[in-house]
């Protein structure tokens, strides 16, 4: 009997019947249409035969591959994406199965062509949208399978280049099949993530001769591999969560780290430049805080690879410009300048300790070239900030600086004063590039005292590279107008004007930032031309911040006060005691400068006088003028007499001329003179080992009372030793009366302790009355009467009589 039906086919059943009918005799004639229409509107008609109409396609393409019928097994595939395509009822899950298990049969076969095929297969499947659910479909096969297609090494190129292809595209369809559904295997798991994105690396680096110069079969195609992967990459990151962002940037470090691709830079800036695009926005500091870990974690590797990190950074940050670098803005500078003091203590310890392997010899090269590297990237980090975010983080750089004596020291133990030397070079380095750009409408809240003051105690310094990135520094923060791109060299201006300056009236809080810092600026400003080791570079600073200071914060007492600084520098000139070429540019820099100024203020006799004395310079003594001094090979005498007579600026003269003018003739014909401050001493530091002499000693306009000046007393090693000793004895007295006093306060009873407390407050109560009895003076009387010894008496304001014209 069951023999019987199985020959039989009109017994057998409808829906194979039906799926038999859609297979022609000769396989090139391609699939049967009329037929599958019919197979079709009973799959629609029937939908609780979709999985046995599956099934048994599945059967017939199994049976196929093996018998490498290949024209059917296409049939049947054909077959399968039509009713996929057509059928969304409630039993689609059992059908899908049957076709996923059909397209991972072609994916196992060793036939490219079969490949492709099931690849184009489960792309289709990954572009419909399910009515229902699955909670137990797995993709874990397809993301292994995938992933390797994008390795393919098949011999002959252009099929490789098809298998690849398929792989970026299967692994595309992947992505899109199971991000948004979260019945799904997470697809941005570690284990699903370490596949996909190294194979989508894989091939955006993999540049063949193919993508360059393509066959005109290729140009037919619209992407060349490479454009495929970038954009499969692309959209693989777009769809990334805040949560997932992690996994998606892990395996792109790893694959960078496993090839060595940070050191060429190139593709290591493209990546991270399609990850930053690519990402939401609001995600880009969390990329940023994975490539600082990761700079951190390859602190011991080769400079070339830490600057092509630092590179990444550089390039992530001018992209994250329209967002924010995030919530933790001060830890990206403290890990880069953290990278900055490792650099300089390889470079100068020559080697470190590279764990197992041993030690690694150092390239001082690259380790500069990675330290420029840094301090560009952290000015490209500034330049994203807001203006009151960048005044935080120019405080935190100023409180790293070390300076010896001072400051804590950043150079380890082995690099010593020439580590921390270094070091502040390299974070005033820094600074300068935080600074650059740096506009505000408040200077006094912009750089406060905690700033300003350690800043200028730098240009008291003997190095003359700190002194001049000072300076610069002081010019950038000031220069709010790009004014000093007129000022790159001294020289005589006959006419300012073709400069275009851009000059704005001085606002109170400028006038206020002047009238609390200004004799603190003149005085560095002193200071540092009374330096022997300044050079041009120093002097064309110095006219430089001179002139932003007469154009960006001038007041009409700014104005004598800077007028009266050119004047002191003409006769700090006149000494002896600096070298002849010092002495040469001071001239020239107050004569350059009286010369800018006096066309600022517009007053024609004070113009007059000075163009006098430029021009008798001219005739006489051309070397006191900034065209023979700050050239290449300066023209200067062998020896400097002191000028005098028609060739220096008179003061009396200046005070004279803008008096008429309604300029503040006392003061301008008061001569400047630089206070010396404690502070000025302690900035100097030759070296730490050296023996330090300081020069202690008073001033008698700080102690008018006193008419001897204190004597000078000289602190050489031993005494410094002394003190040393000293100290330490007077910390183990006080650690001793802590104790004590501790030990009375545990043990005594409590009115032992009230009597004592209230003992000192009546000793502090009756010092306060005999302050107040000294202090305080007797109010006069209204009635002027006097005591009967001859001496006012106190009266509080309460009992006085006063007359009736004055109550009310």
């Amino acid at each position: 009997m069951y023999g019987v039906c199985g020959c039989c086919g009109a017994l057998r059943p409808r829906y194979k019947r039906l799926v038999d009918n859609i297979f022609p005799e000769d396989p090139e004639d391609g699939l049967v249409k009329a037929n599958m229409e019919k197979l079709t509107f009973y799959a629609l008609s029937a939908p609780e035969k979709l999985d046995r109409i599956g099934a048994y396609l599945s059967e017939r393409l199994s049976r196929d591959v093996t018998r490498h019928r290949y024209g059917y097994v296409c049939i049947a595939m054909e077959a399968l994406d039509q009713l996929l395509m057509a059928c969304h009822c409630q039993s689609i899950n059992l059908f899908v199965e049957s076709f996923l298990g059909m397209v991972r049969k072609l994916l196992e076969a060793d036939k490219p062509n079969l490949q492709i095929l099931g690849t184009n297969s489960f792309i289709k499947f990954a572009n419909i949208e399910e009515d229902t659910a699955s909670y137990h479909r797995s993709y874990d096969f397809f993301v292994s399978r995938f992933s390797e297609m994008c390795h393919s090494s098949y011999e002959d190129p252009d099929i490789r280049t098809k298998i690849r292809m398929a792989g970026i595209r299967g692994l595309q369809g992947v992505v899109r099949k199971t991000v948004n559904d979260e019945l799904q295997a997470n697809i941005w798991d570690p284990q699903h993530m370490d596949k996909i994105v190294p194979s989508l690396l894989f091939n955006l680096q993999d540049e063949t001769v193919e993508s360059q110069s393509p066959s005109p079969e290729a140009e037919k195609d619209k992407e060349s591999p490479v454009e495929l992967t970038e954009r499969c990459f692309r959209e693989l990151l777009g769809r990334a969560a805040y949560g997932n962002i992690k996994n998606a940037v892990k395996p792109v470090l790893m694959h960078l780290d496993n090839h060595s691709l940070w050191e060429t830079k190139t593709f290591a800036v493209r990546c991270f430049k399609i990850i930053m695009y690519s990402i939401q926005s609001q995600h880009s500091h969390l990329v940023i805080q994975q490539l600082l870990g990761h700079l951190d974690a390859n602190s011991k590797s080769s400079a070339k690879v830490r600057a092509g990190i630092v590179q990444v950074l550089s390039e992530a940050a001018v992209i994250e410009a329209s967002g924010s670098v995030g919530p933790t803005v001060l830890e990206v500078f403290n890990t880069l300048l953290k990278q900055l003091r490792i650099s300089v203590d390889y470079e100068l310890t020559g080697a470190y300790d590279y764990g197992n392997i041993g030690t690694k010899i150092i390239k001082e090269h690259e380790e500069r070239q990675l330290q420029e590297s840094v301090i560009k990237t952290i000015g490209s980090f500034a330049s994203t900030l807001p203006t009151y975010q960048r005044s935080e983080v120019m405080l935190f750089i100023m409180g790293k600086i070390p300076v010896p004596g001072i400051y804590p020291a950043l150079g380890s133990a082995n690099t010593g004063f020439e580590g921390s030397r270094m070091i502040q070079v390299m974070l005033l380095k820094s600074l300068l590039q935080v600074t650059v750009g740096f506009q505000t409408t408040n200077m006094l809240t912009a750089l406060p005292s905690s700033f300003l003051d350690p800043l200028l105690s730098f240009t008291l310094m003997e190095d003359a590279e700190v002194r001049l990135l000072v300076l610069d520094i002081l010019i950038s923060l000031i220069d709010r107008h790009d004014n000093v791109l007129m000022f790159s060299s001294i020289s005589i201006i006959t006419d300012i004007s073709v400069l275009k300056l851009k000059v704005d009236k001085c606002s109170r809080q400028d006038n206020l930032f002047m009238k609390k810092n200004a004799q603190r600026l003149f005085r560095h400003i002193y200071l540092v031309c009374n330096e022997e080791n300044s050079t041009q570079r120093h002097f064309e600073s110095l006219f430089s911040l001179l002139a932003l200071l007469s154009i960006e914060l001038a007041t009409e007492e700014v104005v004598v006060d800077l007028i009266r600084l050119a004047l002191a520098l003409q006769d700090l000139a006149g000494e002896e005691a600096l070298p002849v070429y010092n002495r040469c540019a001071i001239h020239a820099l107050s004569a350059a400068y009286l010369n800018l100024i006096c066309q600022l203020t517009t007053v024609p006799t004070f113009c007059q006088h000075v163009h006098e004395v430029i021009e008798a310079r001219q005739k006489e003594i051309p070397y006191l003028l900034p065209e023979d001094v700050f050239v290449e090979k300066p023209r200067l005498p062998e020896s400097l007499p002191k000028p005098e007579g028609d060739i220096v600026f008179l003061q009396s003269k200046i005070a004279e001329t803008l008096g008429g003018s309604g300029y503040n003739t006392e003061r301008l014909a008061t001569p400047y003179i630089p206070q010396i401050t404690d502070e000025d001493r302690l900035s100097k530091r030759k070296s730490i080992g050296d023996t330090i002499s300081l020069q202690l000693e008073m001033d008698s306009r700080h102690s008018p009372e006193r008419e001897q000046k204190t004597p000078t007393e000289q602190i050489t090693f031993e005494t410094l030793k002394q003190a040393i000793v000293d100290s330490v004895t007077m910390e183990e007295q006080e650690r001793e009366r802590r104790r004590l006093v501790v030990e009375r306060f545990q043990t005594a009873p409590f009115e032992e302790i009230a009597a004592h407390c209230g003992a000192r407050a009546s000793l502090l109560q009756s010092k306060l009355n005999q302050i107040f009895e000294i202090t305080i003076r007797p109010p006069p009387s209204p009635s002027g009467t006097l005591t009967a010894h001859g001496q006012s008496r106190s009266i509080p304001v309460y009992e006085m009589i006063f007359p009736d014209l004055c109550v009310y």
